[in-house]
């Protein structure tokens, strides 16, 4: 397992490979396991005071990317991984609702419409595959 990180369940990884989808990388939650293994290449970490949560959901908009912006020096992309250094990223500014109790709330509020939508498109799914075809 040398050349890889240990993730326990909770802890979160910062992939800095770009993507369509994610232009400055993404980062993750382990939840389904109890521990992972990840690339060196990731940057790990856990929470302290944080509503993981409320992170997951900040994680998954674009109000992080400014900040990575500002630490990705010019020309950085390497067959589009970013260069970051891991205490550069720690160091960026993460915009947090002064409270556990709000980020709580809004973590469960996202976690519940991310929910409904599945729900949904569960739903739609099903019609769809139920429905006849008609020529």
């Amino acid at each position: 397992m040398s050349g890889y990180y240990l993730l326990r369940k909770g802890e979160f990884a910062y992939n800095k490979s770009t993507s369509g989808d994610s232009p400055w990388g993404a980062v993750k939650r382990l939840v389904r396991y109890e521990k992972g293994c990840v690339s060196t290449l990731y940057i790990c970490f856990g929470l302290d005071g944080a509503d993981p949560d409320f992170l997951v959901t900040y994680y998954e908009t674009d109000r992080w990317y400014k900040a990575v912006q500002m630490i990705a020096a010019e020309g950085a992309r390497n067959h589009g991984l970013l260069n970051i250094a891991p205490n550069d990223f720690f160091d960026t500014a993460l915009i947090l609702p002064p409270s556990r109790e709000e980020q709580e709330l809004i973590g469960l509020f996202f976690a519940r419409l991310d929910n409904l939508i599945t729900l949904h498109q569960r739903k739609r799914l099903s019609i769809r595959q139920r429905s006849p075809v008609w020529s």
